[in-house]
């Protein structure tokens, strides 16, 4: 009596629910399935995270007598071979919540059923389900605040599943080489930087929140909007591949919770949890906002399109010194701070006008934590056009925000080199220095008064 396992973005053996539950049952047949005919698919950034992320859960099954089948192609198609091949009489699977993903899983789940086969899903990546959050009037919430005190409120004491005895199932079901995947990079191969600051994987998660809570959580609350004090948990691509389980997160935070170093940084790391949550919540709701803005008006915004200034601002080469820091830290680590990518995004945005789409699909090809909602209803917030936006009239100012948050230009001097040897004031403003010595940085490509100006005006013709 097999059990087929089918492995999405849950790659992890520890609070696993779908992996243990049919570990409970007898033999399992893990598998992954690369889809790439899905509707939203992978950035080149995500790929190469994904890679070494298999890589990674290919070993650790290994470890424990359990093969991991790696298939490529239409997913019914494979399931219905596997089925076949390993006298499967079960299928489990995590859910996803993205609008295709549900319902590729709704179609695929029928088809097994109808044909006698039993489909059990799971949650494994969320608090709380998007469907389990309701206002008094049994509608989704549109504003965070009040969404979170309510889902707070759901949250359950539950444990964590441990890591089962697995008993593999399938030997000689044939699996692909992902080698043939074609995920790395080449010609060139870009991802030297990427390899340099991350490990993909269950253990690389885990190593990684370890060392957030011992050294980085008790400052978080303080320093978590200065891109130069490296106090924040980078856990967000580990937990858009699911390597590591937001339950054992919030979980491991409560005995911090009690202390008076670290309440306060406690409280404001599981609200970010709670944002993520939030930003599910959106997309499973009001699944427009993957694509078109959450807010009607905003579909007669008088956005620009210019090639260009959008090659200019993905390039970091505005002119302006914490964007740039921000576009070229993305570029070499797939990453960028979040205090950061709201002001990169008010920029694009708002002094550029240039639509939020384009800066979502940049972020989506070039972030190793790209999530289809968080991306989605982050890009809508900084771009007014979201649920819960800030106020089209928030424009932030790249100069106040780097004198603010990057006062001594700490982190800009590490992304934009050719400005390192400017002082703390100039490093805000090169502009105002002599041209040799700012090694060829660019002139500002807009004024920022100016376009603020034409923004608020565009923002009017709407309203």
């Amino acid at each position: 009596m097999t059990t087929l396992v089918w492995l999405r973005r849950d790659l992890r053996l520890l609070d696993n629910p779908a992996l243990y539950h049919a570990a409970r049952r007898g033999p399992v047949l893990v598998t992954y399935l690369l889809d790439e005919k899905e509707h939203s698919p992978m950035g080149g950034a995500s790929r190469w995270w994904l890679h070494h992320s298999l890589c990674a859960l290919q070993d650790e099954l290994e470890k424990r007598g359990c093969r991991l089948v790696l298939r490529r192609g239409d997913p019914l198609q494979i399931l219905e071979g596997l089925v076949e091949d390993a006298g499967v009489t079960t299928i489990h699977w995590n859910r996803l919540y993205e609008p295709w993903a549900i319902a590729r899983d709704a179609r695929i789940k029928e088809h097994f059923q109808d044909m006698g086969l039993e489909v059990r899903t799971y949650n494994a990546s969320l608090l709380n389900e998007p469907w389990e959050v309701k206002t008094g009037q049994g509608n989704p919430y549109r504003v965070f605040t009040p969404y979170w005190r309510q889902a707070r409120s759901q949250i359950a004491g539950e444990g964590v599943l441990s890591v089962p005895p697995l008993k593999g199932a399938g030997q000689t079901t044939a699996s692909e080489d992902m080698k043939n995947w074609g995920l790395l990079p080449t010609g060139p191969d870009w991802s030297g930087g990427l390899a340099w600051c991350w490990t993909p994987g269950e253990k690389g998660a885990l190593d990684r929140f370890d060392r957030f809570l011992e050294e980085k959580l008790q400052d978080y609350a303080g320093k978590r909007d200065f891109p130069a004090a490296d106090a924040i948990s980078r856990l967000s691509p580990h937990l858009h591949f699911g390597e590591i389980s937001v339950r054992d997160i919030w979980n491991r935070l409560q005995p911090f919770e009690e202390l008076k170093s670290a309440g306060e940084s406690v409280t404001k790391f599981r609200s970010e949890l709670g944002w993520r949550e939030f930003s599910t919540h959106l997309l499973y709701h009001f699944p427009h906002i993957a694509e078109k803005p959450f807010r009607p008006e905003f579909e007669a915004f008088p956005w620009q399109e210019d090639e260009e200034l959008l090659q200019g601002w993905q390039q970091g080469r505005t002119g302006y010194p914490l964007v740039d820091a921000g576009m070229r830290e993305l570029w070499q680590t797939g990453f960028m701070h979040n205090r950061v990518r709201m002001i990169v995004a008010s920029f694009l945005t708002k002094n550029l006008l240039i639509p939020w789409q384009a800066g979502a699909d940049w972020f989506r090809d070039t972030l190793v934590d790209a999530d289809l909602a968080n991306n989605s209803a982050g890009w809508q917030w900084v771009a007014g056009s979201g649920a819960d936006a800030a106020p089209y009239f928030r424009i932030f100012n790249p100069v106040t925000q780097g004198q603010k948050f990057d006062p001594q230009g700490k982190y800009i001097r590490k992304w934009v080199p050719e400005l390192a040897d400017l002082d703390g004031d100039e490093i805000h403003k090169p502009w105002k220095v002599e041209k040799e010595r700012t090694g060829g940085y660019p002139d500002p490509v807009v004024d920022l008064a100016m376009s603020r100006e034409r923004a608020l005006a565009a923002y009017k013709s709407i309203r």
